[in-house]
Formats: C-alpha cells, structure tokens, sequence
C-alpha cells in the first residue's frame, strides 16, 4: 500500500529535487506547495497521508503554525518537518504542535524516505542526537527575561516597530536592538514572529 506525501517548501527547486527523491514504489507524491496557506489548502482537497513540510516559508505561515493548522484537519495528516534549522526551540515547537518528527536535510535520501514510511505509521521521526536536545529542552525551562527585556518582548507582540519601542520605553533604538538580540538568544530563535510564538508557548506572553 503506498503513502501519499505533499511536499510544502518556497523553493521550487527543492520541491522538484524531493519529488524526485521520493519516486518510490511505495511513496506517492500527491501536490506541491510554496505556502502553509496554499499547504492547508491542498492537504484538505487530497487527504494526504503525510506532509513534508519546511520550517520556513518565506512571507505568511511558517512551518510550526502550518503544522498546528495541518493537525486540526479532519483526517488530520502526518506532518514531518524536513528543514535545514536545528534550533532547540524550534524542534521543540514542531513537535508541540504536533509533528511526527523532524529532519534535516543534510540526510540521505533514504532516510527522508523512511522517515516518511514512519510517520505514516505513527511513529516519531527524530534522529537520536534531536530526540536527546527535545528530552534535555522540556526537562530544563527557557532561560528567565530581565523585566526590560519582558517588555520590549510584549510591544514586540503588539507588532510595534524597533522605533515604536523606543519611544514607549524611553530607549534608544540601538538599546531596542540590544535588547532583541539577548532575547532571541535566549529564546533560541532568529527572528521576530519565532520570537512571539515561543514567547507564547513557554509562557512569557
């Protein structure tokens, strides 16, 4: 019996070489997408067995909130993550918002395709060093925000700009900026939207 995938990643040619890679007899490609949005969209109309799915997505959805939204379908798809980020934190958030399991695409062909035959099966698809980081990450809690930096994390939210924040805070924007980045070093994260989501799911927002 063969598993149907639908491949989500904004690079055309990174979609055409997985489709290639995943011409096995058993493995059927069903759809490709460019967005999380166009990735709901598609796994809705052709009820795919499992999704592959990429951590970033350019502008719109990212991959996290894709899976989250992949797993609330009815039958909900297999998500697995297929990325070049290794972040704790967001190894950490795929999986809490429901991912199979979580590659990198450093892999071998083989392993992406057997990680597929997996997830559809139910089981979690992480290599033994990530499946260690996730264990150590839920043991030991997000490091602790100053207060100024709690606050600059919460106008962040609001989407106010690096400038707004300045002004509501009575900083400069170079502070604003050092700020930002103690933050998502802390966070674990590289950008602004990742900031909020982890903000959000540990708690701090």
């Amino acid at each position: 019996m063969s598993v149907t995938v639908l491949i989500v990643d904004d690079h055309p040619v990174v979609r055409s070489g997985l489709r290639a890679v995943l011409d096995a007899d058993d493995v059927q490609v069903v759809g490709e997408a460019a967005t999380g949005e166009e990735a709901i969209v598609l796994a809705g109309e052709r009820h795919p067995d499992v999704v592959l799915c990429d951590l970033r997505l350019g502008e719109g959805m990212d991959g996290i909130r894709t899976t989250a939204a992949l797993r609330a379908l009815d039958p909900p798809p297999a998500v697995l993550i297929l990325t070049t980020f290794d972040r704790d934190a967001e190894i950490r958030g795929a999986v809490e918002a429901g991912a199979s399991g979580y590659l990198l695409k450093e892999v071998a062909p083989e392993r992406i395709v057997e990680g597929i035959r997996r997830a559809a099966r139910g089981e979690l698809v992480l290599a033994p060093e990530l499946a260690a980081r996730l264990l150590e990450g839920l043991r030991s809690p997000l490091p602790r925000l100053t207060d100024r930096e709690a606050e600059v994390l919460r106008l962040l939210a609001t989407g106010a700009a690096n400038r707004e924040i300045a002004r509501a805070l009575f900083v400069t924007e170079a502070t604003v900026k050092s700020h930002l980045a103690h933050i998502f070093t802390k966070l674990g994260v590289d950008s602004r939207s990742r900031a909020i989501h982890v903000a959000r799911e540990a708690g701090l927002l």
